[in-house]
Parts: C-alpha cells; sequence; structure tokens
C-alpha cells in the first residue's frame, strides 16, 4: 500500500472508485473522484468491456461488474489510480486490486471495519487521509460543502415517493452518481437544483402498483421503464439511496457508521423495513447478480420481510431478457 498518493499525484488527477468509499477525504486532497462501476455500466460498449475482460483470461464464473471495472481502466488511461474497497463491499476486490497493480496502476485501500465499530472505522478514516495526502480540517469542510447536495437527493427521493413527480429512473439515476458527484461536486448541484425546480413543477404521478428495489444496483438497463409499462412504479431504490448517505451526519465517521450497504444484513433489513412502512411498499424486488456472495442474503431477507418479494437475477449488462419479462409481469399482476 503507497501513502502519500496525492504527492505522486498532481491536483484534479482522476482517480478511480471500485464502490462508495469516504468520498470527502478525495475530494478534500484536490482529486477527482470516478466511479468505475457508473463508467462501466454508462458505456455503449459495457457488453464488449466484459468479453474483452474475459479475453484476457478473467473467469466466466465471476460477477461482470468487476469484469467490466477491469476493461474499462484499460479504456481509460488517464485514471491513473484506484482506491479499492476490500472489505465491506465485493469479495472479487481484493484479486481485482493485485491484477491492477500488476497493470502499474496505483492501488490503495480503504476498508470497512467488520464488524462494525465506529473506533476502527475513525482509525481507517485516519489512515484513508494519509494515504490521500489531506487532514481532517480539509475534510469536514469538504463534508460541509457536500451536505447541502446530500439534502437536495433526499428532497429527490421524496418526490419520487411522496408525490410521483420523480420517476424511479430518475430517482436511481441521481442517487447513484452521489458516489462520486460525477466528480465535480458543483457543476452537480447546479444540475440537480435545475432538475429539482422542473420536477417540482410536474403533476403529480398516478398511483400504480409500489414497488421497492433491494440488492446491489441492477446491471438490466431497462427494468424501472419496463415496470412502468406494466403499471408498477419504483419508490424505493435501496441501494443508490443508501450511496447519497440520507442520515444527515455531521461527524465523518458517524456518517459511514450508519451507511448500511457494507455492513451486516441487519442494519440493511431494518432500513427496508422502514421504507415498507413510509413509503407504503406493496412488493420488493431483490435483485441478485450472478456468482455474487450476496445472493446468500436472498433467505434472510424473505425470512425478516413481511412483503412480498421477487428474487430477480441479471448477468451481463444489457436490456431485460423474455424470462425476466414475464416473471415481472406475474408479479405485477398477483399485487395488483
Amino acid at each position: 500500500m503507497r501513502r502519500g498518493l496525492s504527492h505522486d499525484l498532481p491536483p484534479g488527477s482522476r482517480v478511480g472508485l471500485t464502490t462508495t468509499i469516504p468520498v470527502e477525504v478525495v475530494l478534500a486532497a484536490g482529486l477527482v473522484p470516478v466511479d468505475l462501476n457508473n463508467l462501466f455500466i454508462a458505456s455503449p460498449h459495457a457488453l464488449e468491456w466484459v468479453a474483452e475482460a474475459e479475453a484476457e483470461g478473467l473467469p466466466r464464473t465471476i460477477c461482470a461488474w468487476i469484469k467490466g471495472i477491469y476493461a474499462a481502466l484499460g479504456h481509460h488511461p488517464e485514471i491513473c489510480a484506484v482506491i479499492a474497497a476490500c472489505q465491506g463491499d465485493c469479495s472479487y476486490t481484493q484479486a481485482l486490486g493485485e491484477l491492477l497493480a500488476s497493470r502499474g496502476v496505483a492501488v490503495l485501500h480503504f476498508n470497512y471495519p467488520y464488524p462494525r465499530q465506529r473506533a476502527r472505522l475513525a482509525r481507517e478514516l485516519a489512515e484513508f487521509m494519509a494515504q490521500v495526502g489531506t487532514e481532517p480540517g480539509a475534510v469536514a469542510a469538504m463534508q460541509a460543502k457536500l451536505a447541502p447536495i446530500r439534502q437536495a437527493l433526499a428532497e429527490l427521493d421524496r418526490l419520487t415517493w411522496e408525490t410521483g413527480q420523480v420517476s424511479g429512473r430518475e430517482n436511481f439515476l441521481w442517487l447513484i452518481a452521489s458516489s462520486d458527484f460525477e466528480g465535480h461536486p458543483d457543476a452537480f448541484a447546479a444540475r440537480l437544483t435545475a432538475f429539482l425546480q422542473a420536477a417540482a413543477a410536474r403533476p403529480p404521478s398516478p398511483e400504480g402498483v409500489r414497488l421497492g428495489l433491494i440488492g446491489i444496483p441492477p446491471i438490466f438497463t431497462d427494468l424501472w421503464e419496463h415496470l412502468e409499462e406494466l403499471g408498477a412504479r419504483v419508490v424505493f431504490n435501496e441501494i443508490p439511496r443508501q450511496f447519497s448517505l440520507p442520515g444527515g451526519h455531521a461527524d465523518l465517521t458517524e456518517q459511514y457508521y450508519h451507511y448500511t450497504y457494507p455492513y451486516d444484513i441487519t442494519l440493511r433489513l431494518r432500513d427496508i423495513a422502514r421504507a415498507v412502512t413510509q413509503r407504503r411498499l406493496q412488493g420488493l424486488i431483490h435483485y441478485t447478480q450472478s456468482f455474487c456472495f450476496r445472493q446468500m442474503y436472498d433467505r434472510l431477507l424473505r425470512e425478516k420481510l413481511r412483503v412480498p418479494l421477487l428474487t430477480l437475477e441479471g448477468d451481463r449488462p444489457g436490456p431485460l431478457d423474455s424470462r425476466s419479462r414475464m416473471r415481472l409481469e406475474a408479479f405485477v399482476d398477483v399485487l395488483r
């Protein structure tokens, strides 16, 4: 692990993220964060990139997101360093980091402590600041700067589940972008403000079957649109909402201590159960990624959540397959 990496990089250098990590630290160091997952899935060549990674020797039986991230970096040489979360995200990330390091990519690590402990998380944050060459005061200032953006994202989320003026797809795209604020928080904030003004002027959306989408972000490209065609609306995007850090904590350690995704399933279950009640969810879609260890949580979600649940598995980027479409149609019909 390299310490003080920012001293090797000029201000404005682009740094890849394998998942949502304390982005305040990266921004405070003068670096530009790039969520590699968003870079991969937004590309019109996403499926080709997965095939490229397999052609380079990555196994067919590992997660397509990992292969997409690996290939995406080859197409974006301007990203000269990667921050990998080897604990709290994906079980493949450690090996991915080692592969990238063998290609000459500088790799840092940030780990969410497991089990969840405040003191350990505080130490991880301090170590992370030391790695990128920033200090707590600068990070606190950046956290305060991002707070109004996070509040605006919470308002966008409210307009999704309470009035329907924001669609499930729009909600997903804005919230998931909060993992890196598209590299430029000021520009992101300006676009978000304009979007909220336009959304607030829309008429409320008519009621449909109210759904929650839980689990990792889907690799399917048309899930929300297909559900709307069936008369259903996604009014809860679980993990993207967590990426936006909706708790409003002023302390950085508390902010990431209450972030549910990296820790045990108990926190997620509480968060989902609250959403089921508050947002009047009639059903849940649990998206699972092929070859992902998080598929094992499906059993607990079914046991603990007292609401109809459909498990939907995806593998490679692209539109829904015909079998998935039929299963979604049957699920919505039953709920209706």
